[in-house]
């Protein structure tokens, strides 16, 4: 115990630091996954059906192969193929390919729940919508958005859940992320190693962050209530 005590403050600015990398992962996968899933369900959905055949492959690709094999196509193909690190040097490269990998593949499963949720609005307020004279898009914007929005909560709230702990995958291409910092010090890291309970700790992080959005997510879902 008094070794742990002697330790802390060593671990914990680790932790804290790879911490915010886990956060500012988090965030950024969910500013471009969350609209671009929305363009990839109107691709799918479309009338064009070249597109919407193509949109669909994609999509079964992205969804039936694992995360952490597409962060490792992603970092590495141009490199070894092309003979260009696209993605640059350092940790910012290895963040930007980590993000472009997460919000693509959550991209691709959040278009499908935009999908769901879009089919499930009764067919007859969109044919009501054109025959009072209002176009596609603002029955879309003033009818469909709204009570879709009310529907997708619940299974939005899993994949964003699910996300907080994916965040962990990008370890795989050396992203130095919660695990890695606590994990770090089992290997050898700032004079300590052979240690364990730092990650231990990290699950900690994980749990609380789970836990509050977990409380944000419920209450956005109550006050969507309105539909029922």
């Amino acid at each position: 115990m008094e070794q742990i005590l002697e330790q802390l403050p060593i671990v914990i600015p680790a932790l804290n630091a790879g911490f915010l990398q886990t956060l500012k992962l988090f965030v950024v996968t969910l500013l471009g996954a969350v609209p671009l899933g929305l363009v990839i369900a109107f691709g799918s959905m479309s009338r064009f059906r070249p597109l919407s055949y193509f949109t669909k492959i994609v999509v079964w690709i992205v969804r039936g192969t694992p995360l952490m094999i597409q962060l490792l196509i992603i970092f590495y193909f141009p490199g070894l193929v092309w003979g260009h690190q696209l993605w640059g040097g350092g940790e910012a490269g290895r963040f930007l390919a980590s993000a472009v990998a997460f919000i693509f593949n959550y991209a691709c499963y959040f278009s499908e729940i935009y999908r769901g949720g879009i089919r499930s609005v009764p067919v007859g307020q969109e044919e009501a919508g054109l025959v009072l004279g209002m176009t596609r898009s603002q029955i879309f914007f003033k009818v469909t958005l709204l009570q879709m929005i009310k529907r997708i909560v619940p299974p939005m709230s899993n994949e964003i859940i699910t996300l907080v702990k994916d965040t962990s995958l990008a370890r795989i291409i050396a992203l130095q992320e919660i695990i890695w910092a606590g994990q770090a010090f089992l290997k050898g890291s700032q004079g300590i190693s052979g240690q364990i309970w730092p990650l231990f700790f990290t699950a900690v992080y994980y749990l609380l962050f789970s836990g509050i959005l977990t409380v944000l997510l419920g209450r956005l879902e109550e006050k969507l209530d309105y539909f029922r």
